[in-house]
């Protein structure tokens, strides 16, 4: 009973994140306890697969996210300060009213993501792919410190 149990939670999970059930790598802690409780603060998610998930409004501050793949994720209204995005892949996420703030976005894709009205203060940007995104009501700053002569 208790392995039917646990097998039912995996493929349930699974099908939640749009994850396919045979996948090579079995499914995280830090995964199972963002899609059950939508907070996942500071928590190790490199490398995770959440291609497709609905991330709405979750809390992922100070998360480790470098290197996951979120394809195509949904993160309207998700809190992603501070986050570690580097290498990233968010190829056509929905970034709406996301809050990047503070986050590292290096070498991130975001080709063909839609970023309506988020925030990127102080965000990190160096290198990442905007390629065909949709970008409104959203400030990306371009350019860097200024070191003064000596």
């Amino acid at each position: 009973m208790k392995t039917q149990i646990i097998a039912a939670t995996a493929a349930l999970t699974a099908m939640f994140l749009g994850v396919p059930a045979q996948a090579e790598k079995p499914i995280s802690r830090e995964v199972l306890q963002l899609t059950q409780t939508r907070e996942c603060f500071g928590c190790n998610l490199r490398g995770a697969n959440l291609r497709g998930a609905h991330l709405i409004g979750v809390d992922l501050r100070n998360a480790d996210l470098a290197g996951a793949d979120l394809e195509e994720a949904n993160l309207e209204g998700a809190d992603l300060t501070g986050a570690n995005l580097k290498d990233a892949n968010l190829e056509g996420a929905f970034i709406n009213s996301t809050t990047l703030n503070k986050a590292d976005l290096t070498n991130a894709n975001l080709s063909d993501s839609q970023l309506y009205s988020a925030q990127l203060e102080d965000a990190t940007l160096i290198g990442a792919d905007l390629t065909g995104a949709e970008i409104f009501n959203t400030s990306v700053g371009v350019g860097g410190e200024y070191l003064e002569e000596q």
